[in-house]
C-alpha cells in the first residue's frame, strides 16, 4: 500500500481504537506539550533509541528522510514504544499531508512543462506496440533464428613446374599447359542458411542449407581447396539440407549431440572445438588446426558424440567422443550403415583445457590433444595423386594443438599453432594405366605415415578498429614413411618425397557491420605431392610443382 493511501487510512483506524467522544481527562496535556513537532529531523540517525534492527526502521527512515515529515522529542528520542494519542497522529498525518501536496504540485508543473514532450512519448510507446502486435501476428516461429551469410570469391592461380603431362606421359610438363588447365579468373560462390532452434534456451536444433558452384574451380582443387569451396554432388546452385543436429544439455557438465547430417566439429561435439583462433576461412588445410587427419572434414554424415566439462573439477578442462559414420544412411552393412566395415566411419576423442587471463602469458588460451580411429575414411589430404592415405582399412592419428590470444589488441598476434601424425594400415599407391599417373603398377602397401602442421598470426584491429590481418605457414600432410612396396621398386627408398610448404597472407576490411571484403595471397609449392615430384623424362622424382594465387572474398552476413 503507498504512503499516502496508509496515511489516509490512519484516522479511520485510530478512530476504531477510541471512543467516539473523548474525555479532557484522557487527554495528556503535558506529553502532547512535549512532542516537539517544529523540530523535524532530517535523519533517521537523530534518533538515539532507534536502531537498525528495529522492525519498521526502514519505513521510518523513509518517512524521515523521503518526506521530511516525522518530528522527535526535544530529547532526541522517537520513543516508538509509546502509545500516540490522536491528537499526536492528527499532527503527523498533517504534516506528511503538506509535504505530499508540495510533491503533487511539483509534479503538476512538471507535467505542464513537458506535456509536449510526454505527448510525443506516447506516441512513439503506442507505435511500438502496435509493430510488436504485428511481428508477435507474423513472426516465423517464436523458438527459431534465421541467419546467413554469402560469400563471393574472385582469383586465379599462375603454375610453374617441369612434371610431364596428364593424359600422355611423353609430353614434358610446361608451365602453359597447368595454367591451360586451372589458370583461368574465376568467380566463384557459397551461400548458407541457419535455422537455428531452443526449445529450453540452452538445446539447440538447426538446420543448414547450402549451396555453391566451387566442384570445376581450381579453388577445389588439391591443396588449392578453400574452406568456402562447395558444391552439392546433384550439380551447382542446388540448394540442400547440409546440416541437421540436436545439441543439448543433461545438467551442468555434460552435453549431447545426435544428428542426421553432422560433422566431428559441430557444438557438443568437442571439448573444445577446433583449437585454433585463426580462421579465416582462405585454404582449408589452415583450418584445421595443423592436424586434418584429426580434425577431418570427411568425418560428416549421421552420427552423435558427447562432452563433458570440469573433469577432475578444473573448470576449463574438458573432454569429449563422438562418432560419424559418412554411409550410415545406407542399408548395405557392406557399403553403409552404422559402425560397420563400409559405414566410413570416424570417432574423435578430445580432451582440451582452456584458461583465461594467465598471469605468465598475459592472455587467454587454449590447448587440446585429439585422438581419430577412421576405417575406410580418406583423410582429409590435398594431395590428388601419390599415396590414397586412409581410403582402405583402419587408420590412427593424433594432433596437438593450441592458441593463445593477447590481453589487448594491437601490434601483438594471437597465435595458434599445431602438429599432427597419422599412421594408416593400408595405403595405395595411386598408379596403373591411368592418364596422368606414374607408370607404376597399383599395389597396395603395408602402411604408411604422414605428419602436418601449421602456425597461424592474426592481428585484430589492424590498422582501424574491426579490421584484421594475418599470416599462416605450414605443410599439410605429407608422406614421411611407408612399407615399401610398389614406392621402394623404383625409387629405392620408403621415405616418399612428398613434402610441401604453404603460405597465405591477408587482411580483412570491415566495411560494415554486416560486410567485409578480404583481399588475400597464397604459395603453395609441390602442388601435386608425390606426383609432382614424379619426371617421367628421366624417371627421377625431382620435378616442381608450384602454385602462386591472390583472390578477394567478400561476405555478407544477414
Amino acid at each position: 500500500m503507498k504512503l499516502f493511501q496508509k496515511l489516509l487510512l490512519a484516522p479511520a483506524a485510530l478512530g476504531l481504537l477510541a471512543p467516539a467522544a473523548v474525555q479532557a481527562a484522557d487527554v495528556n496535556i503535558a506529553a502532547l506539550g512535549d512532542y516537539a513537532i517544529d523540530e523535524q529531523v532530517t535523519s533517521i540517525t537523530q534518533f538515539s533509541d532507534v536502531q537498525p534492527t528495529d522492525w519498521a526502521y526502514q519505513a521510518l527512515s523513509n518517512l524521515v528522510e523521503r518526506y521530511g515529515c516525522v518530528a522527535g522529542y526535544p530529547s532526541g528520542s522517537y520513543r516508538g514504544n509509546r502509545s500516540m494519542t490522536r491528537y499526536e497522529a492528527a499532527a503527523l498525518l498533517n504534516a506528511c499531508l503538506d509535504r505530499i501536496t508540495e510533491v503533487t504540485d511539483e509534479l503538476k508543473r512538471l507535467l505542464k512543462e513537458f506535456e509536449r514532450e510526454l505527448a510525443i512519448t506516447r506516441g512513439r510507446v503506442d507505435a511500438l506496440e502496435a509493430k510488436v502486435g504485428e511481428l508477435q501476428a507474423t513472426q516465423f516461429s517464436t523458438t527459431t533464428k534465421l541467419r546467413g551469410f554469402s560469400r563471393f570469391v574472385v582469383g586465379a592461380n599462375s603454375f610453374t613446374g617441369t612434371n610431364t603431362a596428364p593424359g600422355d606421359r611423353t609430353i614434358p610438363y610446361t608451365t602453359n599447359f597447368k595454367n591451360t588447365q586451372r589458370g583461368a579468373t574465376t568467380f566463384n560462390y557459397d551461400a548458407r542458411l541457419f535455422l537455428d532452434t531452443s526449445f529450453t534456451g540452452k538445446d539447440l536444433l538447426r538446420t543448414m542449407l547450402r549451396a555453391g558452384d566451387f566442384q570445376a574451380s581450381a579453388y577445389n582443387y588439391g591443396l588449392l581447396k578453400l574452406d568456402p569451396a562447395f558444391q552439392e554432388p546433384a550439380g551447382p546452385n542446388v540448394v540442400a539440407v547440409n546440416r541437421l543436429f540436436y545439441a543439448f544439455p543433461v545438467g551442468e557438465k555434460f552435453k549431447f549431440n545426435v544428428g542426421a547430417r553432422v560433422r566431428i566439429d559441430d557444438p557438443g561435439m568437442l571439448a573444445i572445438g577446433v583449437p585454433s583462433v585463426y580462421k579465416p576461412g582462405l585454404l582449408d588445410f589452415f583450418s584445421r588446426a595443423g592436424s586434418p587427419a584429426v580434425y577431418n572434414k570427411s568425418g560428416f554424415g549421421s552420427g552423435f558424440g558427447a562432452t563433458y566439462k570440469k573433469l577432475f573439477g578444473v573448470k576449463g578442462l574438458a573432454i569429449s567422443s563422438n562418432y560419424v559414420s559418412a554411409n550410415g544412411h545406407l542399408g548395405n552393412p557392406n557399403n553403409g550403415g552404422m559402425m560397420t566395415d563400409g559405414s566410413k566411419g570416424v570417432s574423435v576423442t578430445q580432451l582440451g583445457y582452456v584458461g583465461k587471463k594467465a598471469p605468465l602469458i598475459g592472455g587467454n588460451y587454449g590447448v587440446a590433444l585429439g585422438y581419430t580411429y577412421a576405417r575406410n575414411s580418406k583423410v582429409h589430404r590435398a594431395t590428388p595423386y601419390g599415396f590414397d592415405i586412409g581410403s582402405t582399412g583402419p587408420s590412427n592419428s593424433y594432433g596437438l594443438s593450441g592458441y593463445w590470444i593477447p590481453e589487448a589488441t594491437g601490434w601483438i598476434p594471437t597465435v595458434s599453432l599445431g602438429w599432427g601424425v597419422m599412421h594408416s594400415a593400408n595405403s595405395t599407391w595411386a598408379g596403373g594405366s591411368n592418364a596422368g599417373q606414374p607408370p607404376i603398377p597399383y599395389s597396395t602397401d603395408s602402411w604408411a605415415k604422414t605428419q602436418s602442421w601449421m602456425v597461424g598470426l592474426q592481428w585484430n584491429d589492424a590498422l582501424a578498429k574491426g579490421n584484421k590481418a594475418g599470416m599462416a605457414v605450414g605443410q599439410a600432410p605429407f608422406v614421411t614413411n611407408n612399407g615399401g612396396g610398389s614406392v621402394a621398386a623404383v625409387t629405392g627408398t620408403n621415405t616418399p618425397m612428398d613434402s610441401n610448404y604453404m603460405w597465405e597472407w591477408w587482411y580483412e576490411y570491415q566495411v560494415s557491420d554486416n560486410i567485409s571484403i578480404k583481399p588475400a595471397l597464397y604459395y603453395i609449392s609441390n602442388l601435386d605431392g608425390q606426383y609432382g615430384k614424379y619426371n617421367t623424362s628421366t624417371g627421377a622424382y625431382n620435378a616442381k610443382d608450384n602454385v602462386f594465387g591472390g583472390l578477394v572474398m567478400t561476405t555478407f552476413r544477414f
